[in-house]
């Protein structure tokens, strides 16, 4: 396959993922927003999900101050945002349209109805009218694009460059997910009036990345910040799970791999090995803050290197 078209699918299925992950983190923001809490509490929230996305320098050359409209605006519809959702969901499509004659009919016609619809709500106010709403559809078009993908593509190396770009980052996003919480309000445990607020901060976590009924089906007791962890990291079954996004990237390198690209299959094994065998009782004891941090570097290389090993190299 030449390296441009396979770059353009890799990058269409990870603007798509990337567009649902900033959709899933301004999800818990929006409804934990909603809790009693302080102002300075609230705001430290926003301002942790604007770092642990790498955007806090971004927004602050725009905005004078951060407020959660603002921050909103940024992480949705700007466009000078390059992570923003109408970014994302603009870039998919036209990575798609470069490549209309490798993707099947239905799989750019869900693309170009979804980049359509988007403007259409964006114009009408959605984002101010319900935001919660259109982060549901936001999430509900990358389910359908995946789902025709699945459904209507041939497997060939054209599916595996998606599937690959699709995992690397969700796997990043569900670090980013999971590290908003710890780096935010650090990784201390609350102090005894808060356990509540703690419990539906957690609730709402696992609502975003659609886990809250799986963790019920998996620990069937209350909600503890050890499990959520452990579901999220090292829970295999787990679709959302660090480990489940390396188990499919590790499978789909191997369909694609070359000489080339040895070591980056190496790395990528290395990493999957560790959270299969990994207890999330010695990740807590390293520091989970530190570890998922290591971990978004990590994958970040696995993604520097699958550019370099099979697609157009990144820009220095």
């Amino acid at each position: 396959m030449l390296s441009r078209t396979a770059d353009h699918l890799f990058w269409m299925a990870r603007y798509t993922e990337r567009a649902e992950n900033t959709a899933r983190m301004l999800d818990v923001n929006t409804e934990t927003g909603l809790l009693p809490q302080s102002k300075d509490a609230a705001i430290r929230g926003w301002r942790a999900l604007l770092e642990i996305s790498e955007l806090q320098e971004l927004f602050d050359a725009k905005y004078p101050k951060l407020t959660p409209k603002d921050v909103l605006d940024f992480m949705v519809k700007d466009m000078s945002n390059p992570s923003s959702i109408a970014s994302c969901l603009k870039r998919a499509r036209e990575n798609a349209r470069a490549v209309r004659g490798t993707l099947t009919t239905e799989v750019w016609e869900t693309h170009n109805a979804t980049w359509l619809e988007l403007q259409g709500k964006l114009r009408d106010g959605e984002l101010e009218e319900d935001p919660i709403k259109l982060f549901e559809w936001v999430k509900y078009r990358s389910h359908l694009s995946r789902g025709v993908t699945i459904g209507t593509t041939l497997k060939d190396e054209a599916f595996y460059f998606i599937r690959i770009g699709t995992f690397l980052e969700r796997a990043d996003n569900t670090a980013r997910i999971l590290d908003v919480k710890f780096h935010g309000t650090g990784p201390n445990p609350p102090q005894p009036h808060d356990h509540q607020l703690d419990f539906y901060y957690w609730a709402a976590l696992l609502r975003s990345v659609s886990a809250f009924e799986i963790y019920r089906k998996v620990y069937r007791d209350v909600i503890t910040p050890a499990r959520v962890a452990e579901l999220l990291i090292l829970r295999e079954n787990m679709p959302r799970s660090l480990l489940a996004c390396m188990t499919e990237l590790v499978n789909n390198l191997h369909y694609v791999g070359t000489d080339a690209s040895r070591e980056t299959e190496r790395l990528a094994g290395i990493l999957k090995a560790e959270l299969q065998y990994g207890r999330i009782a010695d990740i807590q004891a390293a520091g989970l803050d530190n570890y998922l941090t290591e971990f978004l570097e990590r994958i970040g290389d696995l993604g520097a290197r699958v550019s370099s090993d099979f697609l157009v190299p990144l820009a220095a």
